[in-house]
């Protein structure tokens, strides 16, 4: 069948098709706005059973249309289609190109993309109907050249003769690069019309301008696209705020992506925004781009097939932020309570810069961490007294105006709870400075950032002597005279002679986190006399300095306690529900213990 030539590819014609689908997708962005006020409050005031039995339904509704992931209808119709988990395979001969698509399928890929350039043999007219006609989902053919990222260094006539192949050959999609989509339109022939076209453009380097990728977008349509993808280098995690934007007001079908961890956003959130299609790799080692989070992870623990455009956004901020468990935790909880919301790492390098621009009142709240908790109290609208009292934020909550962000500390009361738990196991739990197990213990806390202001203040809260030991004795001092009474200050160095030392060792640091498991605050040496030791690290969760501590007779408190403890709390402020605290640390251990 001769495939249909497209009716209007004119600049004119993108923009009217803006307005068109656009003017829908404006409807449903402005319900959306008009609705993000009520959709928070009723996250915080909790879901009736029947709006849960609600959501559930439509989510097992959009699951059903998903599983038809096969292409069909024009470009709205392509618009509408629910976004599709994809698989892109990068095995280096058929039988395991196969294979992978096997494994794909079981992990819940709904479609897979046939990375023809990494077979290390190919032959199009032999491989290419085995491949595409065992598949057992429909296929994307992509044929990707080295000027484009890709891995085949050969002549053009031969690449986009076989993706012409593919297209006869049964491929539901075909991806031909936005530089060579001119000659491969010119001279494609007969192409079912059941295939479609994806033609995209992808740049390694930087993301550019919103208005430049919305230019983009309409060249690739004008070019002929039925699908149009871009993918980015996100050099800081506000490029991919931009590729969403352009996403979200997308007139066609489009995929959208910010490569690299600080646009790996834009992959988790594609539902949301409304993306064709997202990828997710057979494991870390297999992914085919920067920043590609496994099929394993978009399933399940960031619910792609629950999202929807109306979806309430979380997130961790830090730097780094890859190894933290919020997002396990978080959405295992929101997932469990059936609430519509999705909680995603953030890598932040510029906090001023990351709150000026993530300010859409359906990102409803983030867990703040290292480095960023002065630079979240300074961002914040406004600060919960004890926070301000402590001069350091980690949470952050959007209020129910849709714009302004107050700041909490959730991080003081859980260590110190158990810290105290640790002490007087048989305790009950202390409300005052005279009931605490801490009243009266000089408490050591390393280090003078977030963290350590948090616990110092709450260990001061609690009747204990503070020493604060920071590797700047200026920041320890500063601290130690801003509580009530004022605290000791002193040099890591005086730390680790001996010359400083106390009842409870508090590390705040993230030295001995992982990937320097080896490194530790406090030589073993200066170990002996404490009668209990606290690491805030919980990656891993037995640190150097815990198994040094219990080998010199300590009792240790793992920091799983505190991080369990502060995201429950920070749980209620986003969603005003009690966190399912048991299910958040079984999750946290087992993730622990892989």
């Amino acid at each position: 069948m001769q495939r249909a030539t497209t009716a209007c590819r004119s600049a004119a014609c993108f923009q009217e098709s803006r307005r068109a689908p656009g003017a829908r997708q404006r409807a449903s962005g402005g319900a959306l706005s008009g609705s993000r006020k009520p959709a928070v409050q009723q996250q915080r005031q909790g879901m009736s059973a029947a709006g849960r039995s609600a959501t559930a339904s439509a989510a097992a509704a959009g699951n059903e249309t998903a599983a038809a992931a096969a292409p069909g209808g024009g470009a709205a119709a392509l618009k509408e289609q629910q976004c599709t988990l994809c698989t892109s395979l990068v095995a280096t001969t058929v039988k395991g190109m196969l294979a992978e698509a096997q494994e794909a399928v079981a992990n819940g890929a709904d479609i897979v993309e046939l990375r023809l350039d990494y077979l290390e043999s190919f032959a199009p007219e032999a491989d290419l109907p085995r491949l595409l006609q065992q598949c057992p989902v429909p296929a994307i053919a992509t044929y990707r050249p080295v000027w484009e990222g890709g891995k085949y260094d050969g002549p053009e006539a031969p690449r986009l003769a076989a993706l012409r192949l593919a297209a006869l050959s049964g491929a539901a999609y075909v991806d031909v690069e936005l530089k060579i989509a001119p000659v491969f339109f010119a001279a494609k022939g007969e192409i079912p019309t059941t295939t479609k076209v994806i033609v995209s453009s992808h740049d390694y380097e930087q993301t550019a301008s919103e208005e430049e990728l919305r230019d983009l977008v309409e060249r690739c349509y004008a070019a002929g696209a039925d699908i149009v993808k871009f993918a980015t280098m996100a050099q800081d995690i506000t490029d991919a705020h931009r590729v969403l934007s352009v996403l979200r007001s997308c007139p066609v079908p489009c995929i959208a992506l910010a490569m690299g961890e600080r646009g790996q956003i834009s992959r988790l959130l594609a539902p949301k925004y409304g993306g064709f299609l997202t990828f997710g790799a057979l494991s870390p080692e297999r992914a085919s781009a920067p920043g590609q989070p496994t099929l394993q992870q978009l399933s399940g623990m960031y619910g792609l097939k629950r999202q929807r455009r109306d979806t309430a956004v979380m997130g961790i901020v830090g730097n780094p932020v890859s190894h933290s468990r919020s997002p396990a935790i978080h959405n295992a909880a929101l997932q469990q309570l059936g609430l519509n919301a999705v909680y995603v790492p953030l890598l932040v390098d510029d906090m001023a810069k990351f709150l000026a621009t993530f300010t859409d009142a359906d990102w409803i709240g983030f867990s703040v961490t290292i480095p960023h908790k002065q630079a979240a109290l300074e961002g914040a609208h406004e600060v919960d007294p004890v926070a301000a009292k402590i001069g350091a934020v980690n949470t952050l909550v959007r209020q129910l105006d849709g714009r302004a962000l107050k700041g909490y500390n959730t991080d003081w009361p859980a260590a110190i709870s158990a810290i105290e738990r640790g002490l007087d196991p048989a305790a009950p739990a202390a409300t005052d400075a005279a009931s605490s197990p801490l009243a009266g213990k000089k408490v050591v806390v390393v280090g003078a950032g977030g963290a350590g202001r948090a616990l110092a203040f709450g260990a001061a809260v609690k009747g204990a002597q503070v020493v604060i030991a920071n590797r700047s004795v200026d920041k320890a001092a500063a601290l130690a005279a801003q509580l009530n009474p004022p605290a000791e200050a002193c040099s890591l160095a005086d730390l680790a002679s001996g010359a400083v030392a106390g009842d409870v060792l508090v590390n705040t640091t993230s030295v001995g986190m992982h990937p320097q498991e080896d490194e530790t605050p406090v030589p073993a040496a200066a170990l002996s006399g404490y009668q209990l030791a606290f690491d805030a690290v919980y990656t891993p969760l037995h640190t150097r300095l815990l198994r040094e501590a219990a080998a010199a007779g300590c009792k240790v408190v793992t920091g799983d306690t505190m991080f369990v403890g502060q995201a429950a709390d920070q749980f209620r402020l986003f969603t005003g529900k009690e966190a399912p605290v048991d299910l958040m640390t079984r999750v946290v251990l087992d993730s622990l213990a892989k």
